[in-house]
């Protein structure tokens, strides 16, 4: 029995997805959402919708997190304490601060609950598809075997660490990546577009090199088409991530370059009411700064 707290504050569809899938995986389900009518649809696929978070976790054998941020994970699974107890693991998939990890690894403790560190690499599509890699951390080998079906039914990859706090490093340096990849993107199809040269030309020219990926010639006509508002990682959820990058660099003596412009874009389209499209939206700040 899995108990699922959050079931789409990850990003919408994706947390609603990957709760689709352990139920299709039939590793029984109980969850729980914030906003209850979110959830209420899970019930057609035999999962029992409840009201508290205790609720959710009780009689569960695994316990899965899916929620925005440390502060979130933190409140709900002090919401969720009457219904711990035994022996429990949770799987905590949010991608959060050094201090953050340590903090909800100490939460587990005090609670007797394993604990496994997993956040999520992939977007909308591959949440939908069961597709995603997890890059997830326990030191015991019974733990992981424990969580072996619930990581299958929603990714397709585990890449396992010894130590809680790696995991969550490595999303943060992948993530780096993307970010300067999408600034990357808009920076050179609205320097493309200003200088008289179809921005479509850059993406062709792109195609044919040994930099081109799908993710380019995903996100780059989209950019230029403007079809940006059906968010597959949504810029809010990316600004929270720049900044984690940016902060966790700090800690450990870095200035990084992009990564350190890149929150202050996403933060200025995110006040400019972007926050709920995708995070390629980042193109529209960009054709604004050319006008």
């Amino acid at each position: 029995m899995v108990g699922v707290l959050g079931t789409g504050t990850m990003g919408d569809a994706m947390g609603d997805a990957m709760v689709r899938n352990i139920a299709a995986a039939g590793l029984g389900l109980r969850a729980w959402n914030r906003n209850r009518a979110a959830a209420e649809p899970l019930a057609a696929l035999g999962a029992v919708v409840c009201d508290t978070p205790a609720e959710a976790c009780r009689g569960a054998d695994v316990v899965l997190t899916a929620l925005l941020n440390e502060k979130v994970v933190a409140d709900v699974m002090d919401q969720a304490h009457d219904g711990l107890g035994g022996r429990q693991v949770w799987v905590q998939t949010c991608t959060v601060f050094p201090d953050g990890r340590r903090g909800l690894a100490e939460q587990a403790a005090r609670v007797s609950l394993a604990y496994v560190e997993a956040p999520l690499r992939g977007t909308k599509d591959p949440a939908v598809a069961g597709t995603l890699t997890i890059m997830a951390a326990s030191p015991q080998q019974e733990v992981r075997e424990e969580v072996r079906p619930v990581l299958e039914a929603v990714g397709i990859r585990t890449v396992w660490l010894d130590e809680v706090g790696q995991p969550s490093s490595l999303k943060l340096a992948y993530n780096a990546w993307v970010l300067a990849t999408v600034e990357g993107i808009a920076e050179s199809l609205t320097l493309a577009d200003a200088l008289g040269v179809d921005p479509r030309l850059v993406i062709d020219v792109i195609d044919g090199s040994g930099l081109s990926s799908p993710y380019v010639r995903t996100k780059g006509p989209k950019m230029i088409d403007d079809d940006l508002d059906t968010p597959s990682f949504p810029l809010d959820a990316a600004a929270k991530d720049a900044g984690l990058i940016t902060d966790t660099a700090r800690a450990a003596c870095l200035h990084l370059g992009i990564a350190e412009v890149v929150p202050g874009r996403l933060r200025r389209a995110a006040d400019d009411g972007l926050g709920r499209a995708d995070v390629a939206a980042t193109y529209r700040m960009s054709r604004q700064a050319a006008a």
